[in-house]
Formats: structure tokens, sequence, C-alpha cells
């Protein structure tokens, strides 16, 4: 195998009549013979409209079957196949598709007219879910694309042109400042990154996972789309993120990833039922069974031998109640999970470890690929990400910050030479920006991005993303958590309410499930206070957060505040918050306290 293309024409081979791609329920499901056909359609219809190696088709549509032989078919030509953000601007989505060079855009009939405001320029749009009689003159169908195809189309000869060093897809970071660069992963990077995985974390044939991140994060590409060409994995599509805990008992995933937002929802969703448990020896039996788990997984944290006794009782645990709880989450079947693209608490790491669910942290970028280090989960190592993939090398700056170089780097920015040269050296060291620390065994842990450190008046270097994790998962109320003191004498924190439970908590206390009435109750403020009193009782007093304001507002991925991977835009949140921040700092400060804010 030297391209997606000949991995996934190996695999289709397998059993052609597995379930490749299916929706919730089974009530939609793809053959892998089924699969292939498609791909061999859409590759002959996008030749018939004169698509031909080399060029770029940008796909817009949400977590669907269609997605799957449509992106690859399109990558059986030789095309660059990339995704946009659903959620996109016009002016995002005009940038995007002029940067990449998009020929055709291929979408849901809903997205459309946000194409047309954009006034992007692209030759031809096929739309995947209307009849042609709903559309206007110079849009296709699906179908009326697939029909396109000439006579005189050689699918063997077509998809066995495409080389190894053909761009196989861009992934438009989705960055905190300025235009989003398109990162080129060639079918090289691809096929090295799911071997290299596969490697620590084993995938084979059948194994299942649920598909519901937006295809245009290099997460939900890796781990379904290319993962599943080359190891033939059962992907259940999922159309929108809040039905993926209702997915998984259908899904029954062996492998699975997630960021640690859902992690950590997943783990409020057990605690909570386990503490309105009505039955009282039910619910007895769960906390007891929990209690076990988590005093067991404390001694193999610390490298302490487990006593015989407390084996025992885990095993009768495990048993009895552990086993029915994973699967009544879908997990019953699990091999291996995942967490990344933001720190995850270890506390929440090891709750699942307690309960028999055992999650690897991983970390990487879209500059490598996707994953990039990553190990089986070991208690000993909660709160690492790993050691870097094998075929990887890695150097530490003196500085901190982590250089990589290797088959994962990415090929460059799309049409970006000048910002390809800054974060690329001449002898291919990648500079990641992010600060870690290595122990003795490789294993590394990242403390905070280089550009975002807090030096505060005192000269005191701090990681915000630390003070943020410790604050956060002090509520499952906090929705997120933005550390402001660069340069200033203390710091101080605006912080946002989690949408789902503050409505929650709204229905319980009488409130109208308003952001805004929400932030200025003052039984809400406090719920607020007294977690930033045990976040700072895990952090350092230079760290502490000793003041800190409730916006009346939720944030969603998109927003101003974040980019749709929920990472936060730190200078846009200064800069429309520049009012609030002030009324931080308005009186002077001292002694180790801390104390909400008005907001302006």
């Amino acid at each position: 195998m030297t391209t997606l293309c000949s991995a996934f024409q190996r695999v289709s081979a397998v059993a052609p009549d597995a379930v490749a791609v299916r929706t919730i329920g089974g009530t939609q499901t793809l053959t892998w013979r089924d699969y292939a056909d498609q791909v061999r359609d859409v590759a002959a219809g996008l030749t018939g409209i004169g698509v031909k190696r080399g060029d770029t088709v940008a796909l817009m549509m949400g977590n669907r079957i269609e997605f799957y032989p449509i992106d690859v078919g399109a990558q059986h030509v030789g095309v660059t196949a990339f995704s946009i953000y659903n959620t996109s601007s016009p002016e995002a989505i005009r940038y995007i598709l002029t940067n990449s060079g998009a020929r055709v855009l291929i979408c849901e009939a809903k997205y459309v007219e946000k194409v047309k405001q954009s006034g992007a320029s692209v030759e031809t749009i096929v739309v995947i879910d209307a009849d042609s009689a709903d559309l206007p003159d110079g849009i296709l169908t699906l179908d009326q694309l697939k029909a396109s195809a000439p006579e005189t189309f050689d699918f063997e000869s077509t998809w066995n042109a495409v080389q190894p060093t053909d761009v196989a897809t861009l992934i438009y970071t989705s960055g905190t400042t300025g235009n989003p660069k398109g990162v080129e992963s060639t079918h090289t990077a691809l096929l090295f990154e799911t071997n290299a995985v596969s490697k620590v974390l084993p995938v084979e044939f059948g194994d299942r996972i649920t598909s519901y991140m937006p295809s245009a994060h290099i997460a939900d590409r890796m781990t379904c789309l290319y993962m599943q060409m080359v190891f033939g994995t059962e992907i259940t599509v999922v159309p929108d993120p809040s039905m993926v805990a209702a997915a998984l008992p259908d899904c029954r995933p062996t492998i699975w990833g997630s960021v640690p937002r859902v992690w950590e929802k997943l783990k409020v969703a057990v605690e909570l039922a386990v503490a309105n448990e009505p039955d009282d020896a039910r619910r007895g039996a769960l906390q007891w069974a929990l209690a076990v788990g988590g005093k067991r997984l404390a001694l193999l944290r610390t490298g302490d031998a487990v006593p015989p006794e407390l084996e025992a009782e885990y095993a009768k645990a495990d048993s009895m109640v552990l086993s029915a709880l994973r699967a009544k989450l879908g997990f019953a079947e699990l091999k291996w999970a995942i967490s990344g693209a933001a720190p995850i608490p270890p506390d929440t790491l090891a709750f699942f470890a307690a309960l028999g669910i055992q999650i690897s942290e991983i970390w990487g970028m879209s500059e490598l690929t996707c994953i990039a280090s990553t190990a089986p989960a070991d208690p000993t190592k909660l709160g690492t990400v790993g050691k870097l993939l094998p075929g990887m090398d890695m150097r530490i700056e003196s500085d901190g910050e982590l250089l990589v170089r290797g088959p994962l780097v990415m090929k460059g920015y799309r049409g970006e030479p000048e910002k390809t040269a800054e974060a690329l050296s001449s002898d291919g060291w990648l500079s990641t920006g992010d600060i870690v620390t290595a122990d003795s065994d490789g294993y590394l842990t990242v403390i905070d991005r280089k550009k975002e450190l807090i030096i505060n008046a005192s000269g005191k270097n701090m990681s915000p993303a630390a003070i943020e994790t410790a604050v956060k998962t002090s509520s499952s109320l906090i929705g997120e958590v933005v550390t402001i003191g660069d340069g200033r004498p203390f710091n101080t924190a605006l912080i946002t309410l989690k949408a789902e439970a503050a409505l929650d908590i709204a229905r319980t206390l009488g409130l109208a499930a308003d952001a805004a009435v929400l932030a200025k109750d003052s039984r809400i403020v406090d719920t607020i206070a007294t977690a930033v009193g045990e976040g700072n009782s895990r952090l350092s007093r230079a760290e502490q957060i000793k003041r800190f304001c409730v916006l009346p507002t939720f944030w969603e991925p998109g927003s101003t505040e974040l980019t749709p991977t929920m990472k936060l835009r730190r200078k846009p949140i200064a800069e429309k918050y520049s009012a609030e921040i002030a009324v931080l700092y308005t009186d002077s400060m001292t002694g180790d306290f801390y104390e909400p804010a008005p907001c302006a």
C-alpha cells in the first residue's frame, strides 16, 4: 500500500457484504461492496466534469453516510479532498475556497445560500440531498454528477496514477487570530499515521467507532475516514453531537476517542445517575463498586502493590456492577479509548480508569497529521500524553518548546510559503509552539502553548491552561474559564456557564433559562465562587484567581470567543471583554482571597 486508494481497494475486498458505514439504529447501511461501487461512480463523475489529478474538491456536510464514498471517490481521481466547517461564516468560506483553489464544492442543500453569500468563485456546486427541480440552474445533484461519467473512463488506471506524495487533504486550522492556515497532508503521511498509531493502539477489520466530530477536523478524518480506509472499521455516523451518549450503546464501539469536554459530560452523567438512583440497594452497590475501583486505582497510580483482598474485592465489584455500568454506557467491548485536542484533568481519567475504561491521552496537531504521541493507558502516567510515535524524532529547546521531525510533518501551509518557513526549518524540524517536559521514560507532559504563557508583573511564568483546568474541573456548572494576568499584579478570570448544566439548575431554582439572568443570581455566583476556591487550593499563590466575573452569555464553537474545535480565542476575548477586565482590576487588592466582580 503506497496510497490511501490502494489501501481502500485492498480492504473493501476483505468482506464485501459486511457493513462499512451505518446510521444509528442501522436504519441505513452501506456495505463494503456498495461503498466500493459508489467510490467508482463518484470518481467517474468527477472525471466527467473535468476534475483531474492535482485538483481540489471541497466538501460541506454533516456526519452522514454519503460523505464517505464522496471523499474516497475524489481521492481515487488524485484529488485533494477536504471539508469546511459547517459553522463557517460566509467570509471564512470565501477565504478557504479561494486559498484552497477548490474547483468543485459538494455540499448539502442548506449550505448553498451561505456559499453564494460568500461570493467565492467555484466552477461547480454539487448538492447531495436535493432533486434537480429544487435547485437553481448550474447546480448539479449527486446523481447528475455520477451521470457525467465518460464512457471511456478507466477507473483502475486513474486511481493507480495517484502518487504517495500527492496531497490527499487540507486541514484548515481553526486559528485563534487571523485567517486559518491550510495544512497539506500527503498520502504518505496519512498512511504512516494510521500504521504508527495502530502499533501502539491496535486497530483491525471490523472494529467499531462513531463519527460525530466535524469532518473538517483532522481527529474525525483520521480516526474514522482514514483508519477505515486502511483497516476496514465499521463507522456509525452521528448527525448531532448531542446524540453521542445515545449512539454509544447502539454502536458498541471497540475503539473510541473524544475531546475532554465529552468525557467530562459522560462523567457527570454517571455521577448524577448514581446519586439519583431511587433504589437504595442499587445506589449503594454502585457507590461501593466505584469506591473500590477508586481505591485500587489510587494504589496503581502511585506504583504500589494492590493487596490481594482489594484485588479480589475489585474483581467482585467489576463482575457484579462495573461491567454492567460500562455496558450501559456502550463501552462493554471497548479495547481502547483516547482523549485529545485539549488537556483533560487527571481526575477525569482516573474516574474512568476506576470504572474499567482505560483512556490514553494523546497529543498532536494538524501540522503533524493528527496524533503524534500516545501510549497504552498506564495509571502511573496519568497526566502525560504518552510517548512520541515510533519513527518520529523530537528535541526540547532550552525554553521548553517541543520540536518534532519525521514522516508526520506536514508538506506545508497551502499558499503560505512564509508561514511554512516560520514553522518548518530547512532540515525538517517543526516548531510545535507547545512547552513540554519529558520524564525518564520519554513520556511527555504538555505545559501550555508557548505564546499563551502568562508572565505576571513580578516576572512569574504561568500556564493559563493549567489554571483554567483547575477551576473548570471544580464545578460541572462552569463552561469556560479565561485567565487574565499577563503583566498584571494578580490573576483574574472571565467565567461562562455551561449551557446544559445551567439550564438544569435554572429549572431547579425556578429561574429563566437565560444566561444573563443566571449570571446575576447570587446562588449561582456563590457556586462559582466555591469552585474558584477549590481550584485555587490546587494552585500556587501566584497562580490563584483573585477575582472573577461570570459573563451573561453562553459561548458556542465557531464564535468570536471559541474556535470550531473549542480553543479559546484569547486576543479577541480580551478585546471584546475589555470593559469587564477593567472592572476586575479597578480596585487594588491584597491578601489571599478571591471574590466575584460585577460585569461591566
